[in-house]
């Protein structure tokens, strides 16, 4: 059972899996520093504050605290801008000088046409 035991934990997925998620957990890192440290200080001059927790809104006793939903949309909103600007547009472009420039596909008559030259030179050796 012990062997067992070793086996799954030294198998390739397994340590793919811990070192993607250690590697996901600092790009995060990474990603809320640059949206706390440059993009929130941007938004804080055009809106005039930068963190909306504290508007909320009372109706019948009941507190409806809607600035805490609004910072978090603002700041998944920022995340995810500047993950696909500064990340994915990039690599993106990188791939595809990167990539060698696919084939188009070749219709099917004529790879047939292709197949039957093919079998004539054959049968003429």
């Amino acid at each position: 059972m012990i062997r067992e035991f070793r086996d799954f934990l030294v198998r390739g997925n397994l340590v793919e899996l811990a070192v993607a998620l250690v590697m996901g957990l600092a790009f995060a890192a990474l990603v809320n520093s640059f949206v706390e440290s440059l993009i929130t200080p941007i938004i804080a001059m055009v809106a005039g504050e930068a963190d909306f927790n504290d508007l909320d809104l009372t109706v019948n006793g009941a507190v409806f605290r809607y600035g805490a939903f609004l910072t978090a949309s603002i700041t998944f909103v920022t995340t995810a801008a500047a993950i696909f600007f500064f990340v994915v547009k990039p690599v993106n472009a990188i791939m595809a000088r990167v990539r060698p420039p696919e084939e188009p596909p070749v219709p099917d008559e004529e790879r047939r046409h292709q197949e039957l030259l093919a079998a004539i030179r054959e049968s003429r050796v």
